[in-house]
């Protein structure tokens, strides 16, 4: 089992700044691949970026690429999502998840977190 735990979600405005922090316990973190998604109300969940085990290897979604950073911190087992130029479309709840190797897709991630909410004003 890895257990999931984020932070650092809150209110923003549009144009400013957030950074995810995800704390993962259980297991080697070293061994599982990284990701966050995002579920805005009335939507389906989506990916939002993903990290390889080493952090060499990164995929982000379109709709965040040049405006958000993935990244890990092995030695505390602790992955983070910066969000920079954010938008009111990116208000969401934000999700953390593991699992052995990078997916892009809800069913390629065993664990989850238990999601932290961003609101980004206009």
């Amino acid at each position: 089992q890895v257990q999931l735990v984020e932070s650092g979600g809150g209110l923003v405005q549009a144009g400013g700044s957030l950074r995810l922090s995800c704390a993962a316990s259980g297991r080697t973190f070293i061994n599982y691949a990284m990701g966050w998604f995002r579920q805005a109300p009335g939507k389906e969940r989506d990916f939002v970026a993903a990290i390889g085990w080493s952090g060499s290897s990164t995929y982000y979604a379109d709709s965040v690429k040049g405006r958000f950073t993935i990244s890990r911190d092995n030695a505390n087992n602790t992955v983070y999502l910066q969000m920079n130029s954010l938008r009111p479309e990116d208000t969401a709840v934000y999700y953390c998840v593991a699992d052995r190797v990078v997916a892009v897709t809800v069913s390629g991630y065993d664990y989850w977190g238990q999601g932290t909410q961003v609101t980004v004003s206009s």
